[in-house]
């Protein structure tokens, strides 16, 4: 983390502000007082929002774990990495645009409007977000349809290694299960089909206790949610996951264990009041949010060792 004088609300050393500290991807601030801490959230639509941060601590045996789907349980960032760049591209009449290595913090763990409003204030200002939402969502339905019917990008989505072993184990010690991504429905829903389906683990709905995405997408004649302005590193999921879907109350977070392989999601987690276990291969430590970690694992197997 990084300490900074000016937040846009905050001031170091007025108003009783001891410090502000900033990750690297700076998509945050944490504001720092004598009796507590305030986060910062900031937002690439215009509607940022403060929540209190929360002192968290776990103590086993865990009652639930609560886990993200891309990175964490599947593979297949790089999937919809992919497809912003061609919604990019599509934008810019070039279908072979490519996003640059310093774009990834930035077009993966937020929402799909946040990641295309990036790519337009970068490589397409004045280009409209709504055009680009109506790109991506076409060239997305495409190519879940085709990956459904076993066409498509083969390697789009890759359970995460060990994931059918610690799924199990899990299980087998009566611990719940709640699936937690920013992921809009018909995003998220195909992705772990298709994992459960080359493990053969039969229907992903009836294996979790709880399974809860950001919505559907808004289009025209549909109702929309809020998925798109208050998704991960905002608390909702993961508190709705909780405490509505597996009926843990707030009282009982220390029972509670966040699992993440992203910067936002980390922030979610941690917001909502659990404690973090940070899982290696996404961009926790690229975006400078490794310090909000309470554990960190490069293997699912390694989580049984801290919630049994």
């Amino acid at each position: 983390m990084n300490e900074i004088k000016k937040s846009d609300f905050f001031t170091a050393g007025k108003d009783g502000v001891k410090r502000i500290l900033t990750p690297d991807d700076k998509k945050i601030d944490i504001i720092e007082f004598d009796d507590k801490k305030l986060c910062y959230v900031k937002s690439g639509l215009g509607y940022p929002a403060i929540y209190p941060l929360h002192e968290t601590s776990f103590e086993k045996k865990a009652e639930a774990i609560l886990m993200d789907l891309d990175g964490t349980s599947v593979h297949s960032e790089s999937f919809w990495m992919w497809v912003i760049a061609q919604t990019t591209g599509r934008l810019l009449s070039k279908p072979s645009f490519e996003y640059e290595k310093e774009d990834e913090p930035f077009i993966s763990g937020h929402s799909v409007s946040e990641h295309l409003q990036y790519m337009i204030d970068k490589y397409a200002p004045g280009a409209s977000l709504e055009l680009a939402r109506q790109y991506y969502f076409e060239i997305v339905n495409y190519e879940m349809d085709e990956i459904m019917k076993g066409r498509g990008k083969q390697d789009a989505f890759t359970p995460s290694p060990n994931l059918k072993e610690f799924l199990l184990a899990v299980k087998n010690e009566g611990i719940k299960i709640g699936l937690v991504t920013s992921g809009l429905y018909e995003k998220a829903m195909p992705e772990i089909i298709s994992a459960f389906r080359q493990l053969d683990m039969g229907d992903p709905t009836e294996f979790y206790d709880s399974i809860i995405t950001a919505g559907y997408a808004l289009r025209k004649g549909q109702t929309g949610t809020l998925g798109e302005l208050a998704p991960k590193p905002h608390p909702w999921l993961y508190a709705e996951t909780a405490r509505v879907g597996l009926g843990i109350p707030f009282e009982r977070r220390h029972k509670v264990l966040g699992i993440e392989d992203s910067s936002a999601g980390v922030v979610s987690i941690k917001l909502a009041g659990f404690s973090c276990v940070g899982i290696s291969g996404g961009n926790i430590e690229k975006a400078g949010i490794g310090d909000l970690c309470d554990y960190k694992i490069d293997d699912l197997m390694q989580m049984l060792e801290i919630i049994v």
